[in-house]
């Protein structure tokens, strides 16, 4: 259904922002070794679940900021910038993407997403209304898996939830005190052993894709590496994850290489999302019906 493509590259960003970092938290309490007086940041963490308990903390009390994502998927590279509210009871999102060359807008409102697609994509799929609503309680295969998402949202959006999800599988391979976009961080290297949390990292798929990914994974050594910024304030400032060794251990070779940067900036800044007009919004579902999809 090439009609529909687009809007699964996209959804399938969304989706790691939303879910590829997200867990239910394990616990785990902070104890700094010391203290760096001239940067003002604390001594790095020795384990990842003291790090995320910190870093958690830090996000529960700013709870929004602004957001920048570059992710390569499938041999297409999506990127993306805008602001997130990681409040658990009211998770908000506004994106501007880039998605095989064209632009698009996502919002995500009260557990429903909204994209605004490109005219051409609109006009393929047999409608001149600008967004395309993918409802959570819609039936089809496609909104089910981009609302699934969604869904899970209040739980999952939150960047440090990612620590807590690789905690009883990752460690720190290295950390340094060093600079980055001009702020002072602890740098953190990190390797995920994926058969220690096999759980966690397909716990937002579909039945389906869930067993083939556990079946084709079964009795692999697989290391996800990932590396880890965060301020002095323990709030994320950079997270990079590269999936390559997974997609390759799955099968999907070089086309399925994924690799992930997500930045975070003005912690605390508010944001407010608000759904499209209903006279400017088209249901997915509906369409593809139509569409005999």
């Amino acid at each position: 259904m090439r009609k529909t493509t687009f809007v699964v590259a996209a959804g399938a960003a969304l989706a790691l922002v939303l879910t590829g970092c997200g867990s239910k938290s394990e616990g785990g309490t902070a104890s700094p070794a010391g203290n760096n007086a001239a940067s003002g940041l604390a001594a790095p963490f020795q384990n990842v679940l003291e790090l995320a308990s910190a870093s958690k903390q830090g996000t529960q009390k700013s709870k929004s900021a602004k957001v920048s994502m570059e992710m390569t998927s499938g041999g297409k590279t999506i990127t993306a910038q805008g602001a997130a509210s990681y409040d658990s009871a009211n998770p908000v999102m506004t994106l501007t993407m880039t998605v095989e060359g064209q632009q698009m807008e996502m919002r995500v409102v009260d557990k429903t997403m909204y994209m605004k697609l490109p005219a051409a994509q609109l006009a393929q799929m047999g409608t001149d209304k600008p967004w395309v609503k993918i409802a959570p309680n819609a039936d089809d295969p496609l909104s089910k898996s981009l609302s699934g998402s969604v869904g899970s949202a209040g739980e999952q959006s939150d960047p440090t939830k990612m620590l807590d999800q690789i905690g009883e599988a990752g460690r720190i391979v290295r950390s340094e005190q060093t600079t980055l976009d001009g702020q002072q961080a602890n740098h953190y290297t990190v390797e995920v052993d994926i058969a220690k949390a096999m759980d966690k990292f397909t716990a937002s798929m579909p039945a389906e894709a869930k067993a083939q990914a556990e079946q084709a994974l079964k009795g692999k050594d697989v290391k996800i590496p990932m590396e880890i910024w965060v301020d002095k304030n323990q709030l994320p400032l950079q997270i990079t994850m590269d999936e390559s060794a997974m997609a390759q251990a799955m099968g999907a070779g070089a086309a399925g290489t994924g690799k992930m940067t997500l930045k975070y900036s003005d912690w605390g800044t508010p944001v407010t999302v608000a759904a499209p007009p209903a006279d400017q919004v088209t249901d997915l579902s509906e369409m593809l019906k139509k569409m005999g999809g």
